[in-house]
């Protein structure tokens, strides 16, 4: 069993950065993949980034390539999630994922095991 929590959340304007973190608990999260989604108002849930067990690779949606970063510290148990160039369309709640195959993730597959609560960023212009 995982359980998951994200921090890091907040206010910040346009063209700012913030860096979210998931700290996990459980020893199985070091060999799981692990993603990032989001959820804006009256919109559905969102694709962000995915990063495999090992972080040896990455996979971003398109809405934010080349702005987001996912990592993680598996001796932390931790994942992140750098966040640069925000814009207001990056308003939503972010949620840290875990599970599911990392083929399955860059094929628009999203059926992960565990979820985290969420944490809200809100971007102003």
């Amino acid at each position: 069993q995982v359980q998951l929590v994200e921090s890091g959340g907040g206010l910040v304007q346009a063209g700012g950065s913030l860096r979210l973190s998931c700290i996990a608990s459980g020893r199985t999260f070091r060999f799981i993949n692990m993603a990032w989604f989001r959820q804006a108002p009256g919109k559905e849930r969102e694709f962000v980034a995915a990063v495999t067990w090992s972080g040896g690779s990455t996979y971003y949606g398109d809405s934010v390539k080349g702005r987001f970063t996912i990592s993680r510290d598996n001796a932390k148990n931790t994942g992140y999630l750098q966040m640069n160039s925000l814009k207001p369309e990056d308003t939503a709640v972010y949620y840290c994922a875990a599970g599911a195959q990392y083929s399955d993730l860059i094929r628009g597959r999203y059926d992960m095991d565990y979820w985290g609560k969420g944490t809200l960023v809100t971007v102003s212009s």
